[in-house]
């Protein structure tokens, strides 16, 4: 048995995702395929890959034969990065791409990411909510024409585009302590290591969907710890670690601490500006001072958007913008189809460590001295509404600006700032304080901050 039409709950904001076969099952992802090319009708070939995670063979098998019966073609990519499938939906001649993966979730679940012709992203109400409608409503039928699948191998062609980013004859020899997490990054990264001069040392580097060492999601600071520890061990100049589709990735620097995403955003969009001068770089509204400050001195043109992968990547189309960064670790490129990368970032930072001749701690710590971070913190809040009208009510006496774009933004007197938004899939609220070089002010507010949001 199926899952019914009344039961569907895997549909979030941006992508299906749920537990497996509770909540996602083949028959969902079946149908799920058939309702994608019904609404897309793409004119070729939807590649169709997949994470490592136990259940997504059967998954990929399901979607593919749902693509199929709507007469679609399938190129089945096999286990890859989601921005293999990005890539190869950005080809000429290419429909679309489906990607089976949850990400960082934990091994019970799985799901699908889409995107249309030329990588571009299907999320929310850009189609998601019409393939969701449709799955429910069983308005979609086969067709007497089949289409066909064939398995294809990208990884070539994938590799040379990746390697386009820098000059890798020119780069250093640095050391590099990689941590796949057991999930995607391994098999692309050993393609890359057999192209670069860097000296790589593996962890958790084996493609292994029970994930033995943890979920991959080095978000979470126990996810951490491995990664930090073979830094220092192997005295390396820096630390690399990806979650599970490998689309983000997250550095450590040469002594194992830990780099908030946010100080990178600014530091890849420095060096991609400096083939673009004059263009737009587009950032989230969580954290922004640091990212304004740099892009301006750069000579771009720093412009905020919702946060969300839709919504950048919709937004640097607009702009036509060389680069945007969210603090998520989402790291997005004009000359990559305007989609995030989890391999680019790392490549761009080992040519920007080799042109510095400067470890990573001391070009990050300049950033951060100027402007200091909570990072961001997570609250368990059932109602979001009643705590985010809680803060605003305490701090509208000081006549902040205020910012909407995505959830609540206050600045003070241009000495401190906050952003404080919902999550789209639990009951968290996210809070991001940040000041103008005073960390005794960044604590005092974080401080004032959480207890508010607890009330």
């Amino acid at each position: 048995m199926g899952i019914g039409p009344g039961e569907i709950q895997c549909f979030k904001s941006y992508d299906v995702r749920g537990k497996v076969p509770d909540e996602l099952d083949e028959s969902l992802a079946y149908d799920i395929g058939r309702a994608y090319a019904a609404f897309v009708r793409p004119e070729g070939p939807v590649a169709v890959g997949r994470d490592v995670r136990l259940s997504s063979p059967a998954l990929a098998t399901a979607a593919i034969r749902g693509l199929n019966d709507v007469g679609v073609d399938a190129l089945d990519i096999g286990v890859c990065g989601t921005e293999m499938v990005y890539f190869a939906a950005a080809q000429p001649g290419n429909g679309g791409g489906i990607m089976i993966t949850a990400s960082h979730n934990p091994p019970e679940y799985n799901g699908m990411k889409f995107v249309r012709e030329k990588a571009i992203p299907l999320s929310g109400d850009s189609g998601l909510q019409d393939i969701e409608a449709m799955v429910a409503d069983g308005r979609v039928s086969s067709t007497r024409h089949k289409g066909s699948s064939r398995k294809a191998d990208i990884t070539s062609d994938y590799v040379s585009k990746m390697l386009s980013f820098v000059e890798p004859d020119a780069l250093a020899p640095l050391k590099i302590v990689a941590n796949s997490g057991n999930g995607c990054a391994g098999p692309m990264l050993d393609v890359l290591a057999e192209r670069l001069p860097l000296r790589f040392s593996f962890v958790d580097h084996e493609p292994d969907g029970s994930f033995p060492h943890g979920v991959p999601n080095p978000l979470l600071a126990d996810r951490r710890e491995r990664t930090a520890n073979a830094v220092r061990e192997q005295e390396a100049d820096l630390g690399v670690a990806w979650d599970g589709d490998a689309d983000r990735c997250f550095f450590f620097d040469e002594t194992g601490e830990f780099v908030e995403s946010y100080y990178l955003v600014g530091l890849l969009a420095q060096r991609m500006l400096r083939d673009s001068p004059g263009a737009a770089v587009i950032h989230d509204p969580r954290l922004v001072w640091n990212t304004i400050d740099i892009v301006r001195q750069a000579g771009g043109i720093p412009v905020q958007s919702k946060t969300g992968h839709a919504f950048i990547k919709e937004r640097m189309r607009a702009e036509d913008a060389v680069y945007g960064g969210e603090m998520s670790a989402h790291h997005y490129f004009r000359d990559f189809y305007y989609c995030d990368s989890g391999m680019i970032p790392w490549l761009v930072v080992a040519a920007i460590l080799t042109e510095a001749k400067r470890p990573l701690s001391e070009l990050v710590g300049e950033r951060e001295e100027l402007y200091p971070c909570s990072g961001e913190i997570n609250s368990e809040i059932a109602d979001h509404k009643a705590a985010i009208a809680r803060v605003r009510r305490h701090y509208e006496p000081h006549a902040p600006e205020i910012d909407e774009t995505d959830g609540l933004g206050m600045t003070f007197d241009d000495k401190w700032r906050f952003s404080l938004r919902p999550s789209n899939t639990e009951p968290i609220l996210r809070l991001n304080v940040e000041t103008r070089g005073s960390k005794e002010l960044l604590q005092e507010k974080t401080d004032e901050l959480l207890a508010l949001v607890n009330g």
